[in-house]
């Protein structure tokens, strides 16, 4: 039997009535993503032109010019065409991400699918630690703004900061759809202002716009030297940090209003900014207290900027922390990493998530890097290193998705994607010279997160198969063994099965041949349950398979049920079997309560062979263990059911 069965854990959508009705959805998301994604990379002209004049490069008409062009088609070429135009297409079921890239090439057979993992592993975690310094970088950067209107309180400067994120981490609870419905006219506002303030300045020194014709970026970038080349591009590199969230968040909000919100708004307001900063530039005017965006600003209207500078930046931390979020879910869903808690905060958006574990972590290492670092300026070379291997692994990635998916001819996928690849690998060995400078933070990161997700996989897989090496029987003998039973349990009996139950020669869990040696009874009915994730966010359809080993109407059944979820799905499995009950599907009555779930839980022990190495890696996946929820929780069994637990030894090779 394998027929396909909707459950209401189907993702579900909002059918608004009418045209007029869709517009209005559509219009509240664009302004909920304007409000989530485009904060971190709206906030870059905050710090990143500064950057780009502090390599040591003369502030010439010439190199002004071509410092600005630069930043013109850097936003274009890896923004506007390489993430809103092309990367965004590349959605998993609706889902962005890395780890979506991996489930739409998943081929677990392919040793180069295992190296795309193990990049894409290193990827989450740069940007795990993108998420830290993003917060970090933009509230800072914003509240040194105090010292150019306020010299006196250039002392605070480091507390509000703190406090700021403190107060941003603590409010992510409500989700992305209600931070986004006020944090969009926030940041809605802070690009009109950012767009007047720099079409004030082209409108007094129009000669900036030279710096769209691209033969001054090559021609200045040509003639300052391959080291000071290098460094400029690492500056460079914060023009665009934040558009990784483009693609990380489209599970949030859709393709439509990311897009939609990127054009008509961001795009332009950016490009009128950094002009802007770029005319200021060649007027020659001072730069007040060092910080050159704030020099745009009249001197009365100083402080209000200010203050919705730090409102701006401190949304701008949002972008990341959703993509953070995101990833987090996915790896959970993909085996990568502990079963920690998920909680939804939208009930028709499923990719909407509040991730505790997470939102804490980056809170308190973004506070860490504020009162270490003390400076964006610090900052900055830890944020552009971090942006850059998670844009070049992307890109990478999306050779192989334009490759093999979108199936492009060999010609076009090598000029489009190896000539991105090769300006991402451009930015990436440009950001590594600033590694000693603080670089090493997210490189730190990445890795760190790089051996929990390895270590954890590892160790899933060494203990299933020390599992699944105990003694049991076969499918046949449990029902040679069921049928010629005198007596029964009466408690139906649902059972987890670790590994998939097809025929009759596969080998049951050890788990029932322990209840029957213990009891000597075997349950009248029992219903083996294999949970299956696929590498993909949603099952639209063949949700379930029945297989029955057994079934006699005074004696009882043997069934086996293979239950299937996507990376992004609830796996709720009591919620499943009773709905499969309900359609007489499993023999299984209704009501929970007459259920017993008996689950294993392991007791790990190493290998008596380990050698040192290994017991690490050991000790280290006892305390993953330790802060993970254990599966049958994870897979809502005891959401309303009392569970029978065995305490199982597993020897760990």
């Amino acid at each position: 039997m394998n027929r396909p069965f909707r459950s209401a854990m189907a993702p579900a959508g909002l059918r608004p009535r009418g045209a007029d009705a869709a517009r209005r959805r559509l219009g509240g998301v664009t302004l909920a993503a304007l409000g989530v994604v485009f904060g971190s990379i709206g906030t870059s002209p905050l710090y990143a032109v500064d950057e780009i004049f502090a390599v040591g490069v003369a502030r010439t008409p010439e190199n002004i010019i071509g410092g600005i062009s630069l930043i013109v088609w850097t936003l274009t070429v890896v923004i506007a065409v390489e993430y809103a135009g092309l990367i965004l297409k590349a959605q998993n079921d609706g889902e962005g991400g890395v780890f979506a890239l991996y489930g739409l090439l998943h081929d677990g057979r392919r040793f180069s699918a295992r190296l795309l993992l193990w990049a894409l592993m290193l990827g989450a975690g740069l940007l795990l630690g993108d998420g830290m310094l993003s917060p970090a970088i933009s509230v800072l950067s914003a509240v040194e703004g105090l010292a150019v209107a306020m010299p006196a309180a250039a002392s605070f400067i480091v507390p509000v900061t703190v406090g700021l994120l403190v107060l941003l981490f603590s409010i992510q609870f409500l989700g992305t759809a209600g931070i986004g419905g006020v944090f969009g006219p926030v940041i809605g506002l802070w690009f009109a202002v950012i767009a007047v303030l720099g079409a004030h300045e082209i409108i007094l020194h129009p000669a900036i716009l030279a710096a769209f014709n691209p033969l001054y970026g090559l021609h200045f970038l040509s003639h300052i030297g391959w080291h000071d080349a290098l460094l400029l591009l690492g500056a460079l590199m914060l023009v665009v940090t934040g558009g990784e969230a483009l693609y990380a968040d489209v599970g949030h909000f859709g393709i439509v209003p990311i897009r939609i919100s990127w054009f008509a708004l961001v795009f332009p307001a950016l490009m009128l900014n950094y002009l802007g900063q770029g005319a200021y530039l060649l007027s020659g005017a001072p730069i007040a207290g060092g910080k050159l965006f704030f020099s745009l600003v009249p001197g009365d209207y100083v402080l209000p900027v200010v203050v919705l500078a730090t409102c701006a930046a401190t949304i701008a931390s949002q972008a990341l922390i959703s993509g953070v979020f995101s990833l987090s879910l996915q790896a959970i869903r993909l085996g990568l990493f502990p079963r920690i808690a998920i909680l939804h905060t939208h009930q028709a958006h499923a990719g909407q998530i509040y991730v505790p574990f997470v939102n804490w972590a980056l809170l308190t290492g973004a506070i860490i890097l504020v009162m270490v670092f003390g400076s964006s300026r610090g900052l900055a070379a830890a944020y552009g290193l971090a942006v850059a291997g998670v844009m070049l692994i992307t890109a990478i990635a999306m050779y192989f998705v334009a490759r093999h998916i979108w199936k492009w001819s060999l010609t076009a996928t090598n000029l489009v994607w190896g000539g991105l690849s090769a300006v991402n690998g451009a930015f990436l060995a440009a950001s590594s010279l600033k590694f000693h400078e603080g670089g090493f933070v997210p490189v730190v990161v990445g890795l760190a997160v790089f051996t929990v997700m390895g270590t954890w996989r590892w160790g899933r897989k060494a203990t299933f198969a020390a599992y699944s090496a105990k003694a049991s029987m076969t499918i046949e003998e449990l029902v040679a063994l069921h049928r010629a039973s005198p007596n029964f349990m009466e408690r139906n009996a649902v059972i987890m099965a670790a590994k998939p139950l097809r025929s009759m020669s596969d080998r049951a869990p050890a788990l029932i041949h322990m209840l029957w040696e213990r009891c000597g009874l075997l349950p009248r009915n029992l219903i083996f349950v294999e949970v299956t994730h696929r590498k993909v966010p949603y099952i639209k359809d063949d949700r379930y398979r029945v297989i029955v080993f057994d079934r006699d109407r005074d004696r009882g059944s043997i069934i086996g049920v293979e239950l299937s979820f996507g990376f992004m799905e609830e796996p709720n499995v009591e919620r499943l079997l009773e709905d499969l009950a309900r359609h007489d599907e499993i023999d299984l009555p209704t009501d929970r309560r007459s259920w017993i779930v008996h689950v294993a839980h392991e007791n790990l022990l190493p290998s008596r062979t380990m050698n040192f190495l290994k017991r690490l890696r050991f000790a280290l996946f006892v305390f993953l263990r330790q802060i993970s929820r254990p599966g049958y929780l994870y897979y809502g069994l005891g959401d309303q059911l009392h569970l029978s637990a065995e305490i199982i030894p597993v020897r760990v090779r």
